[in-house]
């Protein structure tokens, strides 16, 4: 006989309705459909301004849910007792979900599956987060990559599916459990007053998504190769945010990438090696899941960065006070508008991580807490490769210099001079704004004078290669411990 109890649909970062094919399975089995949120432990330890995004995502998609007669059920606790308890009071036959592959949610969705399997009732997981399984891609040793470019000619000419429809409708359950109010999960809490700056600079839900998309593919893609390291441009497709909550599903993505190709867009097979770029995060952390939190590479514990919060470099550099222009500008944008260029990304950590010699864990936690699009195996894959310690790591030589990248990619100062007030008889509302954002202990004045580098770019040049090339000769000595 059929199967008519509701499914209850588990939700995590996947707020959308269309390219979703766990939702669209569920809508077409004709049963009702219950879709469930579950504050747990990972929601949690979110960082502010994740946490913060994140709030925002669920209560579009809950108005989205109602726009096809459904709802967005809010529960918050340990996510098997959540379910558990919407059983009892749904008489739902059925847990689906999308999965996740951070190590912690394989361990909590594992678990789970189980207590289901005792229990009797479904449960059911599916893809859709990445363009391709982290297990469905193998050397030809059966082995997993390492490195990007052998990745990248594995699954570049492989067939992606064409991403579903959204479902016009989702059958209801004959009555609805309780939810919580969104608002008493005070998502925003921890931004404190930088929240209402930052949300100034946010386009959330998936209506907005496709809306950004379709402007990339008609007036960016193109340029995007030449134009996605200009950081005061706008050659970027700004979807990281979207795409790190699954407001907007990749297979979505790479599909109007590639009929961007067919038709002769120059910028649209670079943009595509950037979502590959990003399984392949994912497949390292899926692999590797200590990739996460420690140094990918054997033998680099021993690396002598600093460890220390308090290390007068560190906290410069968090405050966007290194007197660096282009690393403080892009501190300073990730605070106003919850995101920072890549090409400034990779310019911010290089410094950090190189000139400054502090770890690398303490700038991605910093990010972690900082970034709207947060994405786990991005950010930590991001670090180690600018540090040197990750996988298809940048030499230990290739230390980015912030002077000659302000040279080259912002060489009339826009950038700098669009998040720096310091100097500037009228700066702009963008620079300004920060001083809004950041916390009042701070103490920090736009009128302030513009401070003193915190060690100069040659001096933390040489400091890094003696450190670095020590490492990595004992590295290839196999000496280190």
């Amino acid at each position: 006989m059929t199967d008519t109890r509701p499914i209850l649909y588990w939700l995590r970062r996947d707020l959308r309705l269309a390219d979703h094919p766990g939702l669209t399975a569920a809508a077409a089995s004709g049963r009702p459909v219950i879709a469930v949120f579950i504050h747990d432990q990972t929601v949690s330890e979110l960082g502010a301004a994740p946490a913060f995004r994140l709030g925002l995502g669920l209560a579009r998609f809950g108005a989205t849910l109602g726009e096809i007669g459904s709802r967005l059920i809010l529960r918050r606790g340990a996510a098997l007792e959540v379910l558990q308890a919407l059983i009892a009071e749904t008489g739902a036959g059925a847990v689906w979900w999308t999965r996740d592959y951070t190590p912690q949610a394989i361990t909590r969705d594992s678990a789970v599956k189980a207590a289901m399997k005792q229990a009797g009732i479904e449960a059911r997981s599916f893809g859709g987060a990445l363009l391709f399984e982290p297990w469905t891609v193998e050397t030809g040793t059966g082995g997993y990559y390492k490195v990007y470019t052998p990745f990248w000619r594995a699954v570049s000419q492989r067939e992606v599916a064409v991403p579903d429809a959204a479902p016009a409708r989702l059958r209801a359950p004959s009555s609805w459990p309780g939810s919580d109010a969104l608002s008493d999960w005070r998502l925003d809490a921890p931004m404190r007053r930088g929240a209402a700056v930052v949300a100034a600079h946010q386009a959330h839900g998936e209506a907005a998504a496709l809306e950004r998309l379709d402007r990339f593919v008609e007036t960016g893609i193109g340029g995007y190769a030449k134009c996605r390291d200009l950081p005061a441009g706008e050659g970027t497709s700004t979807l990281s945010d979207a795409l790190s909550l699954g407001e907007i599903g990749p297979r979505t993505l790479w599909h109007r990438a590639t009929e961007a190709a067919r038709q002769g867009a120059a910028g649209a097979e670079t943009w595509m090696k950037q979502l590959v770029w990003r399984d392949f995060a994912y497949h390292l952390m899926y692999h590797t899941p200590h990739l996460l939190s420690d140094n990918w590479r054997p033998g680099w514990d021993a690396f002598p960065w600093s460890t220390e919060r308090t290390d007068p470099g560190f906290v410069a550099w968090t405050r966007g006070r290194t007197g660096v222009p282009l690393v403080d500008a892009a501190m300073r944008e990730m605070y106003v508008t919850g995101r920072m260029h890549n090409r400034a990304r990779m310019i911010a950590a290089s410094y950090l991580t190189k000139h400054l010699m502090i770890h690398w864990k303490l700038g991605m936690d910093w990010f972690a807490d900082c970034l709207t699009d947060w994405d786990p195996a991005a950010n930590a894959m991001g670090w180690q490769w600018v540090a040197g310690c990750g996988p298809d790591a940048a030499p230990y030589f290739r230390i980015f210099n912030p002077e000659t990248q302000a040279q080259k990619f912002d060489a009339d100062g826009r950038y700098r001079k669009r998040w720096i007030a310091e100097g500037q008889t009228h700066p702009p509302k963008t620079a300004l704004a920060y001083f809004d954002a950041v916390p009042m202990h701070w103490g920090l004045r736009p009128d302030a004078a513009y401070p003193a580098p915190v060690v100069t770019l040659n001096m933390g040049r040489k400091r890094a290669l003696a450190a670095y090339s020590d490492a990595f000769q004992r590295e290839a000595d196999g000496k280190l411990a």
